[in-house]
């Protein structure tokens, strides 16, 4: 079989904040591809406004590096658990992957379950251990943990041969030993090129190509990102589209896009192996197969693992609907949405009984919270659920999703965290003493006990706890209450301007959301309350002004600084009862029934 030796397909897949995109970045430099006086942003990979505000990979890119005569095309994924949709599709593009790993922190969930999906494709790795110029790093240590890793993971003989790269990609220094460090990045390029396989050349053999990641392009329609299975492909040529329901559609390939660094560069053939972008057919879906028309071959359908939480998305009803945003009724929510499905293959939209709300479901309250952050940017209103999580029926048992959770704590915090996880039917894996001072502890929690117990996780370990977690997979529903918010909430008695004389008069009572001038309306949530019950105040309240001087009238009135939320923070804090209204410049939480007295009389029929 021939193989083409000029051209190697790899994946860097990593924990979050490992350094994967900071390792491209210097890939990047290091090949050449960028002129001498070329400005480069860091984080190049990272272009959209969330990603770099974040410093988070929300959406897995490709880029392609020129190394001495051969081309290395390369796939920068994301390395939250979330978004495990964007790793999973990326690993059918690929002959193998870099595992990068943070030679102090070593392996974290995360690592395992993009190393698992990594083994499962039978595809080659290699190992770059970064950040070696830390304090404390220990490689030595960490190339062990990833050793019992890949065993513990099924990995076979081959892959667990896998060589060893050390770097520093902050530096732009990498080496073949840890102490042995050169301002370069060819250690790690003369790994590529030895050890990831060259993909075959069956050029002369009918094409397949299969759509993986999609793009839109105004002048150009939508574009389908892939790589050439088998075959050849040209611009001009006519070829069909295999649909999932089995259907064919034809069409004729206008535009064929290579890669270069940050570029895409027209070209006018791309052969088996190439990972290319496809213009003509307004209809291309992810997954879908590309073939010559006297020779339909369907590929197998990417799989992707099930979402994991849902939420209901419903059309802004509050008094104050529609003052902020652009787009706020159910025929434009309804578009932006299935807009959405179009690029995100783990994402499900679902009517329901009422033409106002949808059922979205994703894989955890990131990617749902990535969704809600990007459509208020555009001008959306919309009201939010709490997020619950899908209980799947397997072989006749209710399941529900169970996640692994890892935590790095201080060892006076570690009662603590281990009685709060237990409270929320938290079973211990693991435990270790990292000797510093510091200990990990390995959890396996249902998700719904993880719902908003980031906050309570900060607060117990006055923040100088790590929490990580990755789904792990679906067991039978464990009975019982897990997790939740346990203190009732302040209400609005009516609309109006909050008051500083309202908000000074309620500080006992619990935490004020909201500072002095707020526009209020009936049912909005203005606080959180000290006991478990739900308190309807009058926040708008003036003080009485009389013509008798007060001797304490010169005092200047001082009220707590108020508790603000993000959107994740909001979303995580819902109570079954209750919505998040989110606009382009508020994040509002209110009751679903505004009135008091039909708020009663709801509760008492419950």
């Amino acid at each position: 079989m021939q193989l083409r030796n000029d051209i190697r397909n790899i994946a860097i897949i990593a924990h979050v904040d490992h350094g994967k995109t900071t390792l491209v970045d210097q890939l990047l430099r290091y090949s050449g591809t960028f002129r001498e006086n070329e400005h480069v942003d860091e984080r190049a990979m990272d272009s959209g406004d969330i990603e770099r505000e974040r410093g988070i990979t929300i959406l897995a890119k490709n880029t392609a590096v020129k190394y001495e005569d051969s081309m290395i095309n390369i796939l920068d994924t994301p390395g939250h658990a979330d978004f495990g949709g964007e790793v999973e599709r990326i690993m059918k593009m690929v002959d193998g992957v870099a595992l990068v790993v943070d030679a102090y922190e070593g392996t974290m969930p995360q690592t395992r379950f993009v190393l698992k999906k990594a083994l499962e494709q039978k595809l080659t790795p290699i190992v770059v251990l970064n950040k070696v110029d830390r304090p404390n790093a220990r490689p030595g240590e960490v190339v062990d943990e990833v050793l019992d890793l890949f065993i513990e993971l099924g990995a076979d003989d081959n892959q667990l041969e896998f060589p060893v790269v050390y770097a520093s990609a902050l530096n732009g220094t990498s080496g073949l030993e840890p102490d042995d460090q050169q301002e370069t990045m060819d250690p790690v390029f003369n790994t590529i090129m030895e050890h990831i396989p060259a993909p075959a050349d069956t050029r002369e053999e009918p094409l397949q190509f299969q759509v993986t990641l999609l793009d839109y392009n105004d002048y150009v329609g939508r574009i389908g990102v892939g790589r050439v299975v088998r075959g050849s492909i040209k611009v001009g040529q006519q070829v069909v589209v295999l649909k999932e329901d089995g259907s064919q559609k034809s069409f004729r390939v206008s535009k064929l896009f290579g890669f270069i660094g940050l570029k895409r560069v027209e070209i006018q053939e791309a052969v088996s192996g190439d990972i290319v972008a496809l213009a003509g057919m307004e209809d291309l879906n992810v997954g879908e197969t590309v073939c010559p028309a006297e020779h339909p071959d369907p590929l197998p359908w990417l799989r992707i693992d099930e979402p994991t939480l849902q939420m209901t998305f419903v059309v802004n009803n509050s008094p104050f609907a529609g003052k902020e945003g652009k787009y706020i009724t159910s025929r434009r929510i309804e578009e932006r949405l299935l807009k959405e499905l179009e690029t995100d293959v783990s994402l499900r939209v679902e009517p329901t009984s009422s033409p106002d709300a949808w059922t979205v479901s994703g894989r955890g309250e990131l990617h749902l919270s990535i969704l809600i952050e990007n459509m208020r940017r555009e001008g959306y209103e919309l009201q939010l659920s709490k997020p619950e999580v899908i209980i799947k029926e397997i072989d006749g048992v209710q399941c529900e999703p169970m996640e692994r959770v890892q935590v790095d704590v201080p060892e006076e915090h570690t009662g603590s965290i281990m009685e709060s996880l237990g409270e929320r039917k938290g079973e211990m894996l693991d435990m270790a003493n990292q000797g510093n001072g510091q200990v990990r502890i390995e959890f396996k929690v249902p998700s719904r006990g993880l719902l908003g117990y980031t906050t309570e996780f900060m607060s117990q370990t006055r923040g100088y706890g790590i929490i990580n977690h990755t789904f792990d997979a679906f067991e039978p529903v464990i009975k019982g209450q897990v997790g939740g918010r346990r203190e009732g909430v302040l209400v609005a008695l009516e609309k109006g301007k909050a008051s500083t004389y309202g908000i000074m008069n309620l500080e006992d009572r619990g935490v004020i959301f909201i500072t002095p001038g707020t526009e209020v309306y009936e049912g909005m949530i203005v606080g959180e309350h000290n006991r478990e019950n739900d308190l309807t105040v009058n926040i708008t309240r003036e003080k009485h002004l009389t013509n008798v001087r007060s001797a304490t009238k010169d005092q200047t009135a001082t009220i707590r600084k108020t508790k603000e939320m993000s959107l994740e923070e909001a979303l995580q804090y819902l109570s079954d009862d209750e919505y998040c209204e989110v606009t382009p410049e508020t994040i509002r939480l209110r009751k679903k029934i505004l009135n008091k007295n039909e708020r009663e009389k709801a509760a008492k029929r419950k």
